[in-house]
């Protein structure tokens, strides 16, 4: 337990690394996923690892020790972990905790809104045209979820553009593009060394959006253009939309002219797709194991430090 029950929380610090590389060099739908798995198995895990921490400042207590039927002079004498330690790693827990339960309300509202949101707009095959002179299109998630579209927008962009971007919002919503956010978020939430992993996934669904708009069409070269012309054209607050935009939608509404994502998704756009990297998806396998094995062995080594101290 000396070394298993920080690993989790060491391996946390490697998540700017590990949100660069899986961004830039793999493929965005796969790159989502292990994004979002990471962020989760990481929050996880050192929340966990805080956890332990915490329950050997517990111990400690003699109110909690005879409960426990446990031996505070043996606790004192065989506990790995320092008493100001477990003090710190409760206080970090709770705001852990706190943190990540206001992050699920938030989501959790913001999905509600958004849901009606959508009900109320009627909508042809999907497709919502606002009368706004505005460029602005978003996908607003829903049952069904709807793509919104203003007439600025629309005005802006000739038909094939349209196609363009009909299909990228739309493969926001068939693939739910805003689950992985929340989730990524999540596990930030619960660990703020895993934020950069949470950006990151924000820039990989419109990758994987992007991509999508260009095997719809075949023209990537196009769905480049597209996405330049309606990201210098989109409103740099989004206002009223706030209630999609809290679910991580960030569409074409999202990208002010000087977002510095955009440049990468032209670039990523006009360059040839990227291939399936093997070596790094188990790079992150081994990486998400290792907490795993951590917290096991670290719950193992506590559930034995117990029964020693067992009175």
């Amino acid at each position: 337990m000396r070394i298993a029950v920080y690993l989790p929380l060491l391996l946390s610090l490697l998540a700017p690394l590990g949100a660069r590389v899986l961004s830039e060099r793999c493929e965005p739908r796969l790159a989502t996923w292990l994004l979002t798995v990471s962020a989760l198995v990481l929050g996880a895990a050192s929340t966990l690892s805080l956890g332990l921490l915490a329950v050997t400042g517990l111990i400690r207590i003699p109110l909690l020790a005879d409960l426990g039927h446990w031996s505070v002079h043996a606790v004192q004498r065989d506990d790995p972990t320092r008493l100001p330690v477990a003090v710190v790693a409760g206080l970090l827990l709770g705001g852990a905790v706190l943190a990540a339960a206001r992050m699920l309300w938030t989501r959790a509202r913001s999905l509600a809104a958004a849901a009606q949101q959508a009900a109320c707009m009627p909508a042809h095959d999907g497709l919502v045209v606002i009368e706004d002179e505005t460029p602005d299109a978003y996908a607003l998630p829903g049952l069904p979820g709807r793509v919104v579209v203003s007439t600025g927008m629309l005005h802006l962009l000739d038909d094939g553009e349209h196609d363009i971007l009909l299909a990228h919002e739309r493969a926001h919503l068939a693939a739910h593009h805003y689950l992985f956010v929340a989730l990524a978020g999540l596990g930030a939430a619960a660990n703020p060394l895993l934020r950069p992993l949470a950006a990151a996934v924000t820039y990989t669904v419109e990758r994987w959006a992007d991509e999508r708009a260009a095997a719809a069409t075949g023209d990537r070269a196009r769905v480049a253009h597209t996405l330049g012309k309606a990201a210098l054209a989109a409103p740099r607050t989004a206002g009223s939309r706030l209630p999609g935009y809290a679910l991580g939608i960030f569409g074409r509404r999202g990208l002010p002219r000087d977002a510095g994502p955009v440049p990468r998704r032209v670039a990523a756009l006009l360059a040839p797709p990227l291939r399936h990297r093997p070596a790094i998806t188990i790079a992150a396998g081994v990486v998400l194991v290792a907490a795993t094995c951590s917290i096991s062995e670290a719950t193992h080594d506590l559930h034995l430090l117990l029964e020693l101290i067992g009175a």
